[in-house]
């Protein structure tokens, strides 16, 4: 581990602590926090005694700051929830953590980039909903994502914005997050819903990606979020993710050929037929033909949304993702990480290691 990711460890958890660097001084020994301060701005490096000391000092063990494959504090988190409090939700953060600093060192080593070079969009917390839809579609189009948006978002976020998108077994109650580590941007998507529902949470979390400059989002960001700001800019998620899986244009050609039933009986019917065009939920579907006025308020309001449901025939996505296996497969072969440490990152046996390798259409790089 190098000098600067274990001052920036250290300064990371004094913080958090909330302990001043004249009483962490202290217990390393150091005569003033002049010290200290140089060690931090990474001036001066720590030293073994020196870094015991610091977590005997935190109660932590000595790899919480030199451990690579540890997030250790670092990181930004928001995660997207749909049933109110999650439990257990710091404990799987510190497992995606794991997913997530592996991913990262590996790629340090193998001198590939895993800076994201994410859109910026301009919008605030006081943006109008259209203009987020508005947004939406402008990186739709920037990313050049075609007919069906939702079948190309992974591949686009993945090959042409470098965000790692890993799909995996979340918590109940939990659809996804964002994170952003430094310049490195991360979507988690809960493998379990619907396609259409994971192609909106992945929409719905780029936009936290994209405008995180201006609007941070909470760390669980919640529909039921009792804050205006919070709420609004969930909305704008929302009104965001729609416009990029369901343009406008798009939209305009589908009603074309399939113009909205006038017989309200129909009305789920189509709603279904078009959530299957764009390959999203029907509800989003229902929501987005209100926006654009194809359908009234009214008219949608009236709609029972049980009668919106759609059966899933979809396999569901292997975990995590090609992208992240063959980065994981490289640390294996060169070395780097060894097949019994890859397989405690993704929490598995080594048996099943060799599994999601295979999963993926990938060899795995060692022998059961």
């Amino acid at each position: 581990m190098d000098q600067a990711t274990i001052a920036r460890r250290l300064l990371g958890l004094r913080a958090d602590r909330a302990i001043t660097q004249e009483e962490l001084s202290r217990a390393l020994g150091f005569n003033d926090r002049q010290t200290l301060s140089t060690i931090e701005n990474g001036k001066r490096p720590i030293t073994p005694s020196e870094l015991v000391s610091a977590a005997r000092f935190f109660g932590v063990s000595v790899d919480y700051f030199t451990d690579p494959f540890e997030l250790a504090g670092e990181g930004a988190f928001s995660w997207r929830e749909n049933n109110g409090d999650v439990g257990g939700l710091q404990e799987f953060q510190k497992r995606a953590g794991r997913w997530i600093a592996t991913y990262r060192h590996l790629g340090r080593l193998r001198g590939v980039t895993v800076n994201s070079a994410l859109i910026r969009v301009d919008l605030t917390a006081k943006s109008s909903y259209e203009a987020a839809a508005e947004q939406g579609e402008a990186v739709g189009r920037a990313l050049k994502l075609g007919d069906t948006p939702a079948s190309k978002l992974v591949t686009a976020l993945e090959e042409q914005l470098d965000t790692l998108v890993l799909l995996v077994d979340t918590l109940e109650g939990i659809s996804g997050a964002a994170c952003q580590l430094g310049p490195m941007n991360i979507v988690i998507v809960n493998r379990n819903e619907s396609a259409g529902r994971r192609a909106f949470d992945l929409a719905h979390e780029l936009f936290h990606l994209v405008t995180w400059q201006f609007m941070p989002p909470p760390h669980v960001d919640s529909g039921n979020q009792q804050a205006s700001r919070g709420r609004r800019i969930e909305q704008l998620a929302d009104n965001f993710a729609a416009g990029l899986l369901m343009p406008r244009a798009l939209v305009d050609a589908f009603v074309a050929a399939h113009p909205a039933p006038k017989e309200e009986n129909n009305l789920p019917q189509w709603l279904r037929m078009g959530a299957s065009r764009f390959q999203v939920s029907a509800l989003a579907f229902k929501w987005r033909m209100t926006d654009l006025k194809v359908i009234s308020k009214a008219a949608a309001a009236r709609v029972d949304d049980r009668h919106l449901r759609m059966a899933d025939s979809s396999p569901k996505p292997a975990l995590f993702s090609r992208k992240f296996l063959e980065m994981i497969g490289w640390g294996i072969d060169e070395g780097a990480i060894s097949v019994r440490r890859a397989a405690e990152v993704v929490d598995v046996s080594v048996d099943g290691l060799a599994d999601l390798f295979s999963d993926h259409g990938l060899q795995a790089p060692f022998d059961l």
